[in-house]
């Protein structure tokens, strides 16, 4: 073989390879979350992909691509870089994608005609809490942070474009807590300051179905129904005052005794519930809906029953969930003069009353189940009388509502835990992070 030969064969592997490298992946919802569709081509009508008008971010790989509006390449369009676009929604393309093509190499596009740059998914840590001391950023997964003399030195971070997985031994392994993008001023909450030795950037988890299965027995046993959706009555599925005991995932569920969410209720997260007897609506559920997320945790009951045999099941996974920055609110008494100078200023009356949730302790004050506390906020107002004598009247006092945001400190609200038991996999929610095993009954179930 001639070297002209060996020479055009090699350039045809590498414009090949380009090729291969050049793709573009197209997500239902924002943050790369839904369906979603790749090609390496280009496709003139998203249609025939079942993807026209749908798309609402983008992963652009190896090459330039141009996105259009309109079917055959025509009306608005936009280059998009190599990068990752968690929404369209800013270049007015949300939704409104019906074509796409590959842009070569040499072409030459103003500069106008390009999408803003995707947001680079990096972490920055820094050796004292409160981002302070010696620092390094990195974009890529390290192995193992002694390349940076960092090991066993992080005790903040900040987090930009993508959730990171931040490990206490190399490669990923040991204790691990995911850090979604955001600003966290200690690790200490969550076990790993000066402990940090390994990091990844890592997916978002997709989005998992909010429903809820009632079993008639417990121990997920008997009979049993799955809804998606509020049910007023249970008599409509032939399970008024029948369950004992349920799966959830995706979102919490608000279950009550009494028809139209009514009576003694409990707020189920995502998780198992082997029985509703600690909750005290064991064969009594009749209605139930799905409810914000941040509610607070029903009881379950994880204490051992007599003669119960124990297991220990190998913990397969801990994630550490974090609290966000809360609003905290109270009412202050405030001195204050009344100027009666005015002439028809109508009084101003207004007050507000939001009820508050205190949350419960998990299984009786004993083991690792998740307690959280909700809060109670009043606030009021009284109205002036306003005058037409031109006199101030003595100081008079009134409710004044004050709110401040807690800053978010990183502590862990609770930990997911996944472990195996005879082959099958289960899930649960703890205040404390777990050992490398998780007790268990005979059916899986934790105990205490």
């Amino acid at each position: 073989m001639n070297a002209r030969l060996k020479l055009a064969l090699a350039a045809a592997a590498v414009a090949l390879a380009s090729h291969a490298a050049a793709e573009v992946v197209f997500y239902e919802h924002d943050e790369f979350q839904g369906r979603s569709f790749t090609t390496k081509k280009s496709l003139d009508n998203l249609r025939r992909q079942g993807f026209n008008d749908r798309a609402s971010s983008v992963d652009v790989r190896g090459e330039r691509w141009e996105v259009c509006e309109d079917r055959r390449f025509s009306g608005r369009c936009v280059v998009l870089r190599p990068g990752r676009y968690s929404s369209l929604t800013a270049m007015g393309l949300n939704d409104r994608i019906s074509s796409v093509r590959s842009v070569p190499k040499n072409a030459r596009i103003g500069e106008r005609n390009y999408a803003p740059a995707p947001i680079v998914a990096k972490i920055t840590f820094y050796e004292n809490p409160g981002f302070a001391g010696r620092s390094f950023t990195t974009d890529q997964p390290v192995f193992n942070f002694k390349e940076y003399g960092f090991n066993d030195r992080a005790s903040s971070a900040e987090v930009i474009g993508q959730s990171w997985e931040v490990c206490e031994d190399t490669r990923f392994s040991g204790r691990c807590a995911v850090l979604r993008p955001g600003r966290y001023p200690s690790f200490s909450a969550k076990g790993l300051n000066n402990r940090a030795s390994s990091v990844r950037n890592i997916e978002a988890p997709a989005p998992v179905a909010a429903k809820i299965t009632f079993y008639e027995n417990p121990g997920f046993a008997g009979r049993s129904f799955t809804t998606e959706q509020p049910v007023l009555n249970f008599k409509e599925y032939g399970f008024n005052d029948r369950a004992s005991s349920a799966e959830i995932t995706g979102q919490s569920w608000e279950v009550c005794e009494d028809t139209r969410f009514s009576g003694q209720c409990a707020v189920l997260r995502p998780g198992r519930y082997p029985s509703f007897a600690a909750m005290g609506l064991n064969n009594r559920a009749s209605s139930v809906r799905n409810i914000d997320a941040n509610a607070p945790m029903p009881a379950a009951d994880y204490r051992r029953r007599d003669n119960e045999r124990l297991y220990e099941a190998p913990v397969t996974s801990v994630r550490a969930v974090l609290v966000t920055p809360e609003q905290r609110c109270w009412v202050e008494r405030e001195q204050v003069a009344q100027n009666q100078s005015s002439t028809n200023v109508p009084a101003a009356i207004a007050g507000a009353l939001i009820g508050g949730i205190l949350g419960h302790q998990v299984g009786g004050g004993t083991g690792k189940d998740l307690a959280t506390i909700g809060g109670a906020v009043a606030g009021a107002a009284v109205g002036a009388q306003v005058g037409r004598n031109g006199n101030t009247s003595p100081a008079a006092s009134q409710d004044v509502q004050r709110c401040e945001t807690t800053p978010n400190k990183a502590e862990p609200r609770f930990w997911d835990v996944g472990y195996t038991f005879r082959g099958q996999e289960y899930h649960v929610q703890m205040t404390t992070q777990p050992g490398s095993t998780v007790t268990v009954n005979a059916q899986g179930e934790p105990r205490n």
